[in-house]
């Protein structure tokens, strides 16, 4: 079966874009082929910093012929409905139509419809235009010429050269011509625009990646990435360093060279006086290198590696020279930065009132920063005031919070008047990622408690699923303060996540509080705390897709989150106890007795059955009714026992025990009875079973 060879070169394509933009020209054309009839067996995208590239295997050389049948309206129909019929099925006059019979409805009109297929070229031919003239590129622009005509051509850089070849292995393949504003498909590519300007024939695949790699380009992403990082590791390795391995900027790099060649720069040593977060930023955020430490250290050494795009004649110096020109002048503004924050501001006299507000320290630098964030009026947001104005709420709701984790009060609240104020920082201002690291190194500085500087970096975490969660409890109280008064103050002024919408980060706020709250152990009742029940809604969904991405099954989870559950802590604890239980045989058990009895319930309270309010002694007749309503009574103060000590293990066993008493209850007793009064004392006695049992779940919502 033939293959389809297809690539679109353009100006360099910014590194952040390439991935995505490769899987969008795999999907676009794939679903596009399949769409027309046709069908493949498999296809791979590859992209450079000028290229997207596809390569489609096992493409159908044709669609098939499609016969279909359009049912008309009835021979007797109106001339109307007839003149419809004609056109939407392409026919010219009723006489192409054929007449079938139906016993019941009687003769009506079909169509038979046949379309012949296509040739996959004729196809491909057809579809290409549009999907590079839409492509969705987040930014894209005109050029040259025909950038003046309505309707021209947009990319994301200027678009150079379209390849498109089809054939099978064994045969000549052929060029698929079309054309968009002036370029037409071809099968000419052309190399590294430096080392191999001129243009390369290419035929399928093979010759295509082989012919770009003699001509200094390397195809795969995967494979430049995986040079880069190994090269890196020998060049630093052979100078007695190890690489500080960056998968973001590994990544970034790999999609700004299509010829990587991996060299080594240095610095004065001078600047690695300066905190390595900020040395790392700044190297990789001005020049997209990496940097190096001493084997088996933690400092960082004053070498670089950069990954030139050139194989440069001189061996690389003129680039290392250019590169550590760049490097040097950077490290010299973050040193001016560093040695500055620790200074004194020019204007402490207008910071007083600030500092009375806070109990700050005008005499320690990170206090100053504190001061001055307060009395510049900061905005955090038009509606919800300033910055000063927020750090005395979460300031308040620490010191809530602190009674339940059990942290240090005063240190609790030191930690939180200091904990935006590197946001003042000519560090922070120049590398806004390092908030809360720079205040960390500041406060230490300055002699805070360990503590209080912790928590000055903790109290953003967690900032992801993956990201750690804070351990001290001085960085849990501010950490959990600072997420709520994000999210009940955003509630309260009804800016919430809709879809895939969430400018505020308010979904990674909710799930930094669950997973603090049982990471840590941490049992804190949400609803009163934030005394919004919408919010507790979801503060729910979150953990839903927490549990559900630890395995919990989502009926589990259902069966035991009620909606006024605000300690999400006990929440899971239940969870996982059930997860652990329902598969076991008393687990099965439970599961069995109760929904026999709670679906039979269920049943009758549907229909309006009276159910009386409690069990009569008196209207227990028969042996196995009585030895049930004992049964149940004995479980649920074992079961009521056992859930005090938070037990739900041992709660679920007991009530596990009715199954015998449930079984030969359904065997033995007829639960609508005649007798009005017994038949409402037995319902009853099937609620005392859902009542007990709903202490530990609702077994309804339990699949099985």
């Amino acid at each position: 079966m033939p293959d389809l060879l297809l690539e679109l070169r353009s100006e360099e394509i910014p590194a952040r874009m390439q991935r995505k933009a490769a899987g969008d020209l795999k999907k676009l054309v794939t679903d596009a082929l399949v769409e027309a009839g046709l069908s493949y067996e498999g296809a791979r995208e590859y992209w450079t910093p000028r290229r997207l590239t596809l390569d489609i295997r096992g493409l159908t050389a044709r669609s098939a012929d499609v016969r279909e049948e359009r049912k008309g309206p009835r021979t007797d129909a109106n001339e109307k409905a007839i003149e419809g019929f004609l056109r939407g099925a392409g026919l010219s006059s009723i006489a192409e139509a054929q007449v079938q019979s139906d016993p019941k409805k009687g003769d009506f009109y079909v169509a038979i419809i046949s379309k012949p297929g296509r040739a996959a070229e004729e196809i491909v031919a057809a579809v290409m235009p549009d999907i590079i003239r839409n492509f969705p590129w987040a930014k894209s622009m005109r050029w040259g010429k025909a950038s003046v005509k309505p309707g021209s051509l947009r990319w994301v850089r200027p678009l150079q050269s379209i390849v498109c070849t089809f054939g099978t292995e064994h045969e000549e393949t052929v060029v698929i011509p079309f054309e968009i504003d002036g370029i037409v498909a071809s099968n000419v590519t052309y190399g590294h625009r430096f080392h191999a300007p001129e243009p390369i024939e290419v035929k399928r695949f093979e010759d295509y990646a082989s012919s770009l790699e003699k001509a200094y380009v390397v195809l795969d992403a995967e494979r430049r990435k995986d040079i880069i990082l190994h090269d890196a590791r020998d060049v630093a390795f052979a100078n007695g360093l190890e690489l500080v391995e960056d998968e973001g900027l590994l990544e970034e790099v790999s999609g700004l060279v299509e010829w990587p060649q991996v060299l080594m720069g240095s610095f004065e040593e001078d600047y690695l006086s300066i905190p390595s977060e900020i040395i790392r930023l700044t190297i990789k955020t001005n020049q997209k290198c990496f940097v190096t430490r001493p084997q088996a250290g933690e400092a960082l050494s004053n070498r670089f590696i950069l990954v030139a795009n050139i194989q440069a004649t001189d061996g690389g110096k003129e680039i290392i020279h250019g590169n550590g020109k760049v490097v040097r002048a950077r490290l010299s503004d973050a040193l001016h930065f560093w040695k500055r924050d620790q200074g004194d501001l020019p204007d402490l006299e207008t910071l007083e009132a600030s500092a009375r507000k806070f109990g700050l320290d005008l005499k320690k630098p990170l206090d100053q920063r504190m001061a001055k964030l307060d009395a510049l009026n900061v905005t955090f947001h038009a509606k919800l005031g300033s910055q000063g104005e927020r750090v005395a709420r979460i300031r308040a709701l620490a010191a809530d919070l602190a009674k339940i984790t059990g942290a240090d009060a005063a240190l609790v609240d030191r930690a939180v008047v200091l904990a935006k104020a590197d946001l003042r920082t000519e560090a922070v201002g120049e590398f806004p990622e390092l908030q809360g690291v720079m205040g960390r190194k500041y406060a230490s500085l300055q002699g805070e408690n360990a503590s209080v500087a912790t928590a000055i970096e903790d109290h953003y975490k967690p900032q992801g699923p993956s990201d750690r969660v804070p351990e001290d409890k001085v960085a849990i109280t501010v950490a959990l303060a600072d997420k709520l008064d994000t999210l009940v103050g955003f509630w309260a002024i009804d800016e919430k996540p809709t879809g895939s919408k969430d400018p505020y980060a308010l979904r990674r706020a909710a799930l930094g509080v669950v997973r603090i709250l049982l990471e840590r152990g941490v049992r804190l009742p949400l609803l009163a705390t934030t005394k919004d029940a919408d919010l507790l809604a979801f503060f729910h969904d979150r953990l839903k897709v927490y549990l559900r991405d630890l395995g919990a099954r989502h009926d589990l989870i259902d069966a035991v989150l009620t909606p006024e559950a605000d300690d999400l802590l006990m929440v899971a604890r239940r969870v996982e106890a059930l997860t652990a239980f329902i598969t076991s045989e008393d687990g099965k058990n439970l599961l069995a007795g109760t929904k026999r009895a709670t679906q039979l319930l269920a049943a009758e309270e549907k229909k309006g059955t009276v159910v009386a309010d409690g069990v009569s002694d008196a209207l227990l007749k028969l042996d196995a009714e009585k030895d049930l309503f004992a049964a149940v009574k004995a479980a649920s103060a074992e079961a009521s026992d056992a859930i005090a000590k938070e037990d739900f293990r041992s709660a679920m066993a007991a009530l596990s025990k009715l199954r015998a008493p449930v079984d030969r209850f359904f065997e033995d007793v007829l639960v609508n009875d005649e007798d009005a009064a017994i038949r409402a004392n037995r319902l009853a006695l099937l609620r005392m079973i859902r009542e007990a049992t709903g202490t530990v779940a609702d077994f309804s919502k339990i699949a099985g």
